[in-house]
């Protein structure tokens, strides 16, 4: 007996042993490579498309509906979301320029109870998630002809009306004016100087499409004031390529301000599909150049856009409006090697069009040079799954995380594009009953973080992950026994360092069997 006594002892400390957690060690693993393809999602206020879901919410509930959004985004393998924060000159976020927006609260105007400012909730919200945050904005509508509250006093049409223009039964601003560049651009400005917002977007409303009276007769747009000071001045243009010029000058101000302002914003338009029948030559439908006075195709080519998200909410079945033609003659424009990503219509999917088709086209944007993602519009198609739209993306087309697409364009300096983050440090340690392992990275370098790419292979399968730039330390608990964890760091432009990389150790010494990546 006295034998056993001292024999319990040992043989429990051997167990104990055996059954601790193996440590991490450094490994020479390779991860996956992780796709880049801007997998973007337009969430529009106006006529409370989108968010919020109907006016006069409570504060809560407008919250919880943006999160229940992104959440799902983010559960689809989304990477980007174009909020609209300025449908009509008004706001979805504290502005001393601009009215709050009536779809928030019913009243134009009036701002949220209790108090919060929308976009920055967005926009915190959604980088917690990894996902990007464009802020949308109208440059030119100043009401929408389905607004129902009165207007408020700080809104344009009541402290500069000299500026706005009716027409139909909406109010627009005068592209014609100077003025009217000043003021759009400077709350362009306003909200990239005080929200960290990933880039700036508009989208197909520059001179407005055409209204008709009740003879069924197109109305002119009601710019002569302005035509007319613009001849006197000795302007020796036509009146429509005077409205074209107006417009290319006003987004080539706005591409140089937004850079000028942070070197690393993305600034993009998504304009009608169509630039002019007649390209590609099969193609017929609405003359943007003409009607729209919008000459997308030269701010593309230009340069002045970091990304164009051309509207071809058109399926296969007519020619004239092919997608694959359509998508294919933009990309082929894209000869500055700025990003071209298609915009598709979800909203027809279940009454016009089966769900098959956005998923062939996310295909034949894929296989086209010059494109590298999409733009989906029609939330609610997704939140009511028409279909089976959800199951489609996330298990056909967005299997796994993407990052989206860099561009090594902005912040360049005479020497190039500037160094990728250095490669990180990191430790993991298993925790909890060895259910969950705590991950340690450290950036090195001066650059700083703006994401960590997370990849872990458990039980053979790799998952990823985005995670805040400021977050050195994060807990994973996980339905398997992580194997391998590796980090790399991502700066705000996109640029990534190498894969800092640790294996679990076997028993007995050694890292546990490689298993080959997807």
């Amino acid at each position: 007996m006295a034998g056993m006594a001292v024999l319990l002892p040992a043989v429990l400390a051997a167990r104990a042993v055996a059954a601790s957690p193996l440590p991490f060690l450094p490994s020479k693993v390779s991860p996956p490579a992780v796709p880049r393809e801007f997998r973007g999602l337009w969430i529009a206020s106006v006529k409370n498309l989108d968010w919020p879901s109907r006016p006069g919410l409570t504060t809560a509930q407008q919250k919880a509906e943006l999160i229940a959004l992104f959440d799902q985004a983010l559960q689809l393998h989304l990477n980007a979301v174009v909020l609209q924060v300025r449908p009509g000159c008004d706001a979805l976020y504290a502005s001393t320029l601009e009215p709050w927006s009536e779809y928030l609260t019913g009243h134009m105007g009036r701002a949220p109870e209790p108090f919060y400012d929308p976009l920055a909730f967005a926009v915190e919200e959604a980088h917690r998630r990894g996902l990007e945050l464009h802020a949308w904005f109208n440059p030119y509508r100043a009401r929408h002809h389905t607004a129902f509250s009165p207007i408020a006093p700080n809104h344009i049409s009541r402290t500069h009306p000299s500026l706005v223009r009716p027409y139909g039964k909406s109010l627009w601003l005068d592209p014609g004016l100077r003025d009217v560049q000043e003021y759009s651009l400077g709350v362009v400005l306003d909200v990239v100087r005080r929200y960290d917002i990933d880039g700036v977007h508009f989208d197909d409303y520059f001179y407005p499409y055409p209204e008709k009276d009740g003879h069924l007769q197109v109305l002119p747009f009601p710019d002569a004031p302005s035509w007319k000071k613009y001849k006197d001045s000795g302007g020796r243009l036509d009146r429509e390529d005077w409205r074209r010029e107006n417009v290319n000058i006003f987004m080539m101000r706005v591409s140089q301000s937004v850079h000028a302002a942070k070197p690393w914003m993305r600034f993009g338009i998504s304009p009608f599909g169509i630039w002019r029948p007649g390209y590609p030559a099969q193609v017929k439908g609405l003359d943007s150049y003409k009607t729209l006075f919008a000459d997308s195709r030269r701010w593309l080519r230009e340069g002045w856009v970091d990304y164009l998200v051309p509207q071809l909410y058109w399926a296969e079945e007519r020619r004239e409006t092919s997608f694959d033609a359509l998508s294919g003659w933009w990309a082929s424009e894209n000869v500055k090697q700025r990003h071209v990503w298609p915009g598709l219509d979800l909203t027809r999917v279940g009454s016009s069009r089966p769900a098959t088709e956005i998923g062939r086209q996310i295909r034949v944007s894929r296989s086209q040079d010059g494109s590298d993602g999409n733009m989906l519009w029609g939330w609610r198609a997704l939140s009511e799954n028409r279909l089976g739209l959800r199951e489609m993306l996330r298990g056909e087309l967005y299997p796994t995380t993407a990052l989206t697409p860099g561009c090594p364009w902005l912040g360049a300096g005479p020497s190039g594009p500037p160094a990728p983050p250095g490669l990180p440090q990191l430790s993991a340690e298993p925790v909890t009953g060895d259910a969950s392992v705590r991950v340690r990275v450290t950036p090195t370098g001066a650059a700083p973080i703006w994401n960590w790419l997370l990849q872990t292979r458990i039980e053979g399968a790799w998952d990823t992950r985005l995670l805040p730039g400021s977050q050195s330390a994060v807990l994973l608990t996980v339905p398997g026994r992580a194997e391998v964890v590796a980090v790399s760091a991502l700066d705000r432009l996109g640029n990534a360092s190498q894969s800092a990389v640790v294996e679990r150790a076997r028993a007995g010494g050694g890292a546990t069997a490689p298993a080959p990546a997807p």
